[in-house]
């Protein structure tokens, strides 16, 4: 019984759990990479722009994240 409810609860646990801990040093990277191509292509991005690559890098690290860490733990567990 318990043995069970252990099952039925743990992987949800570590997908989330794994989900947070990659969640944020993704999104600050790919915002980083993000706002240095547009540098590097069109200059100093004003706010606007900046505004758009944030919710792109945010989008982007959160499927990231967690097709990673769901894949890992059907995996690893």
């Amino acid at each position: 019984m318990l043995k069970d409810i252990y099952i039925t609860f743990h992987d949800p646990i570590w997908t989330v759990a794994l989900f947070v801990a990659l969640y944020f040093p993704l999104k600050k990277i790919l915002l980083n990479l993000y706002l240095r191509k547009h540098f590097k292509e069109k200059g100093e991005p004003d706010e606007v722009v900046k505004k758009k690559l944030n919710n792109r890098a945010r989008l982007t690290s959160v499927l990231l994240s967690f097709v990673f860490s769901y894949l890992y733990v059907q995996n690893v567990f």
